[in-house]
């Protein structure tokens, strides 16, 4: 389980307590972006079993350097429109977020996509107009779960502590990530991140 958008310390202890898996830090466009010195004081309050994810949108192969110099155990998250090559270049720990049309899922396009990506871990998000991600919009899991079955996959994209359950059942994914799903407010809520973990559990424990 990843909780992404983590914006201090604060959010990444409760985070770890909660028993998240990674913790997402954006570093592109978005309410929840930060600098690499706000990074720094999350990633210092990270035991070693919690990965952190540095989310970028068409990032630069410098930035990239940047950030790994800076945070040697950060997997970087792709989540624009980089290609196959760009993210074989960044190498290491990365993900690439595909983005799956909500309102008319292209199976064929994404298993075309999916295979241009040979080597990296995918994760699956909704395709929203004007949106890298965060969009709290659900897609049907349905259009990626023959994909799933042979790779491991992440799923993003409208999950909540309500239907988290039904896409692990549905998908039965690699991981989940969520950022407003667990918010109140703008902030990470203690309650829905609790109930998050545990529905991801008990429909793990089925």
């Amino acid at each position: 389980m990843k909780f992404c958008g983590c914006i201090c310390a604060e959010d990444a202890l409760l985070a770890v307590d909660c028993g998240a898996d990674a913790v997402g830090m954006i570093f592109a466009a978005s309410p929840r972006r930060i600098t690499f010195s706000d990074a720094e004081r999350i990633v210092a309050v990270l035991p070693p079993s919690v990965v952190p994810v540095g989310v970028f949108v068409d990032p630069s192969l410098a930035e990239i350097r940047q950030a790994r110099a800076l945070f040697p155990t950060l997997a970087i998250q792709l989540h624009g429109g980089e290609s196959s090559g760009f993210a074989a270049e960044v190498g290491g720990m990365t993900i690439k977020a595909l983005h799956v049309d909500p309102a008319h899922a292209d199976e064929a396009a994404l298993e075309r996509a999916a295979a241009s990506y040979a080597d990296t871990l995918l994760l699956f998000d909704s395709k929203i107009e004007g949106l890298a991600g965060g969009s709290g919009v659900e897609f049907s899991w349905s259009a990626i779960t023959a994909i799933a079955r042979r790779r491991r996959v992440i799923v993003a994209g409208g999950l909540t502590p309500e239907n988290v359950g039904a896409c692990v059942r549905a998908v039965r994914p690699y991981g989940v990530d969520v950022r407003s799903g667990v918010e109140s407010g703008g902030r990470k809520d203690e309650g829905k991140m609790r109930s998050f973990v545990r529905a991801v559990r008990e429909t793990d424990a089925t």
